[in-house]
Parts: C-alpha cells; sequence; structure tokens
C-alpha cells in the first residue's frame, strides 16, 4: 500500500505538539480524577490487588457435548450483581469437552466461595449441570497481587532505562532525550485512556496491560529510531546546503509510507481481536491499538518536532 501523503513540520510543528500536550493534559486529569476517586492512577484488577477465580464447567456426555446449549453471560452476570459483586470478570471457557465460565471477583471468603457457587450452579442449570468435578476456586492473597505490580514496574523501568541507555550511545544527546520524551507520550495517552475506562466504564487492569505497555515502548522507540536514522543520514549527506528544518521534513516525509503500512499491518489484526476476542484480550488489544497509535504519532510529529524547537531554539537551524 503506497501513500502520497506529505506533511509540513516546518510549518505546523507546533500545531502537531499543542495536540500532543492536550491529549496528554487530559490523560493526567483522568489519572488525577480516578487517584481522587480511589488513590490510584488506574484501577487495578486482582493479578495487583488479590482476588477470587472461580471456574464453572458443564458436565460432557460420551460424545463430548457439553452441556444443553451455550451459557448466557448475562444469567451469571445478574447472580454477581445481586451478590454486590457487578465489577466482575466474567467470559465463557471453551475448549475439548470443555463449556463454562469463568468469573474473576473481589477476595471472598471460604462461606462466601461456596454460597456464591451454589447460587452460579442454580443460575447455570439451565444451560446443563455443572460438573463438581471440573470446578475450579483460585485465591490470589493481596500480597501476590502487590509483587506482581511491583515486578512488573520495574520491568518496565528496566526496559526505559535500557532503551535511553541505547539511544545514549547511538544518537547524539538531544536525539536521544526527545525520542525518550515521545516514549512516555505515548505511555502516559495509554495509560490516560485507561484511566478514564477506569472512570466511566469501571475497566480494571491486570498484568496483560503492562505487557501492552512494555509492547507499545518496544514498537514506538522503533519507529523513531527509523527516522532519526533518516534524519542524520539526510543531514550527512546534504550537499545542497539545505536548513536543518527542511532535512527533518524531508526525513520524515521519506519515512511516511513506511510507518503507516507497518503501523496498519500491525493494528488491523489486533482490532480484529478486540472485535472478537475474550473480555481480558480485548483489552490488551485495546491498549496496544491507543499505544501504537500514540507511537505513529509521536513518531512522525513529536520527536521530530520536538528536534526541530530544539534547533531553533539554539540557533542550530
Amino acid at each position: 500500500m503506497n501513500f502520497s501523503l506529505g506533511i509540513d513540520l516546518r510549518r505546523f510543528s507546533r500545531r502537531y505538539l499543542l495536540a500532543s500536550a492536550v491529549a496528554v493534559t487530559l490523560g493526567l486529569m483522568a489519572i488525577a480524577l480516578l487517584w481522587v476517586q480511589i488513590q490510584s492512577p488506574l484501577r487495578l484488577g486482582i493479578d495487583f490487588t488479590g482476588g477470587t477465580n472461580i471456574l464453572l464447567a458443564l458436565q460432557c456426555d460420551a460424545a463430548g457435548q457439553c452441556g444443553k446449549k451455550d451459557i448466557d453471560i448475562g444469567a451469571v452476570r445478574q447472580v454477581m450483581t445481586e451478590r454486590g459483586f457487578g465489577n466482575s470478570a466474567i467470559q465463557r471457557v471453551t475448549g475439548d469437552r470443555l463449556a463454562g465460565v469463568s468469573i474473576r471477583t473481589a477476595s471472598l471468603t471460604v462461606e462466601e466461595r461456596t454460597s456464591l457457587t451454589q447460587e452460579l450452579t442454580k443460575a447455570l442449570a439451565p444451560f446443563g449441570e455443572v460438573d463438581s468435578t471440573k470446578t475450579l476456586i483460585d485465591q490470589i492473597g493481596p500480597s501476590v497481587g502487590t509483587q506482581a505490580l511491583q515486578l512488573g514496574l520495574l520491568a518496565l523501568g528496566l526496559s526505559l532505562g535500557g532503551i535511553a541507555i541505547y539511544l545514549g550511545f547511538r544518537f547524539q544527546l538531544d536525539y536521544a532525550v526527545f525520542a525518550i520524551v515521545a516514549l512516555i507520550h505515548d505511555v502516559l495517552i495509554t495509560i490516560g485512556s485507561f484511566s478514564l475506562l477506569g472512570l466511566v466504564a469501571g475497566v480494571e487492569v491486570d498484568s496483560l496491560f503492562l505487557v501492552a505497555i512494555l509492547t507499545i515502548c518496544g514498537f514506538s522507540v522503533n519507529d523513531t529510531v527509523v527516522i532519526y536514522d533518516r534524519i542524520r543520514e539526510n543531514s550527512q549527506k546534504n550537499e545542497s546546503g539545505q536548513d536543518f528544518p527542511t532535512v527533518v521534513n524531508l526525513a520524515v516525509n521519506q519515512s511516511l509510507a513506511r510507518s503507516i503500512n507497518t503501523s496498519l499491518t500491525t493494528v488491523l489484526p489486533l482490532i480484529g481481536i478486540l472485535l472478537f476476542g475474550g473480555t481480558t484480550l480485548k483489552f490488551f488489544a485495546l491498549a496496544l491499538v491507543i499505544g501504537f497509535a500514540a507511537g505513529v504519532y509521536s513518531s512522525i510529529f513529536v520527536a521530530p518536532g520536538l528536534l526541530l524547537w530544539w534547533h531553533g531554539r539554539h540557533g542550530r537551524g
């Protein structure tokens, strides 16, 4: 797929940077509002806070047919809502000789788990008889959840540090700094988007969200490195004596089609997962779509725009 698009960073770089500043500010506002509400920048799931996992599977006949008909998630959701656990993550589970429902909810006592399992068994009766031998209940303690969060944040911090060191050796200091700024821009927009979803829709994040953030970091910095490489290459081959803004603008436009093509081929499968995947994969895919879109924008507009601003400010353009 080829594009004949063109952008003019020399004239409109301030507008592009302003749009990014507005997006980041809105995200920070969502983070602040959620912090005031629950003292956390994101609504954390049981992977981080601890909780209970319940798997209820229907009995299967000799032919491998499990249950009478597909389970209606709404019936299960109604029971959880009546018990005060309306924000629980509920999804169908299917497989070889397996049909059931998986529920992730807040921490429950032994009595609460027993009572809830009995009520859910009754709610599932129209769809088939629950096989008690396949029923699984896992309790995740708060300390385990806290440790998972700490390790995830450590992994994120180490990845950012490693990227900063790599960029510092590969490029000049100003290039490296603005590449990291663009990377932080992408992470903040993704986190801000999920803070907003947590505010308006009660969306929680799990360990896959940290995986998504790490993936976004790699994708974003890769695109930025490609454009910065082209800027450096054009600067070294600048035999006609073009000024720096012209060199940057040319490099961005030379890389524009590649960036858009690469992003489309990456995002289209994620949109499929977003539309047709389960609850857990749906929000994982959504985080990647948001982060990749922000990454493309920051690689094309933010990182080169900041470079132009810096060189112009110091009379190096």
